[in-house]
């Protein structure tokens, strides 16, 4: 565990997958095919703290809905690449654009399209219900599942690592 939290000092960008990470991985559709997504409250948070200690957050998906775009903006993340089913290029674009070394990039994924971009970051994290595949390409996994909790866990030990956690707290009076 402590070659992990070395591993998350370094790190100035998380990117999220959203399907079976920031959701269950669940697909709803009405009757006239609208699609329904549902985010976890708790995961919005800590993204949102998480951003507030000058970590970059980012979401590569592979689908393209608006339902992402409308959450992401009521998050204030500004990195939102959808319709990627070949993560790597989002992935270099963003990396170039922020001028990151690989080793300053965490990764959060749950099925084998993460694989690519997971095998380069420094710090690759599956979630609790990821594929097994997934699990064997992570550096840590989280106990909390996609859409239950996962990110907010990414985000809390992001910040307990880089010694942020604390300063977030007290913003609202804790």
């Amino acid at each position: 565990m402590i070659m992990i939290i070395e591993k998350a000092k370094l790190i100035r960008l998380v990117i999220f997958d959203v399907d079976g990470v920031l959701t269950d991985g669940r697909l709803y559709f009405s009757d006239d095919n609208q699609e329904y997504k549902s985010f976890h409250v708790r995961d919005g948070l800590g993204m949102v703290m998480l951003q507030k200690t000058g970590v970059e957050i980012g979401i590569i998906t592979a689908k393209k809905s608006t339902i992402v775009t409308n959450r992401m903006q009521k998050l204030g993340i500004k990195h939102v690449f959808q319709g990627q089913t070949n993560k790597l290029v989002a992935f270099e674009q963003l990396r170039s654009k922020l001028q990151l070394d690989y080793q300053q990039i965490a990764y959060v994924g749950d099925d084998i399209l993460d694989i690519p971009v997971m095998s380069r970051v420094g710090l690759a994290i599956a979630v609790a219900d990821a594929d097994k595949l997934v699990i064997k390409y992570s550096h840590w996994q989280t106990k909390n599942g996609g859409g239950k909790g996962a990110a907010r866990e990414v985000c809390e030990f992001i910040m307990q690592s880089q010694a942020t956690w604390d300063e977030q707290l007290s913003q609202y009076g804790l």
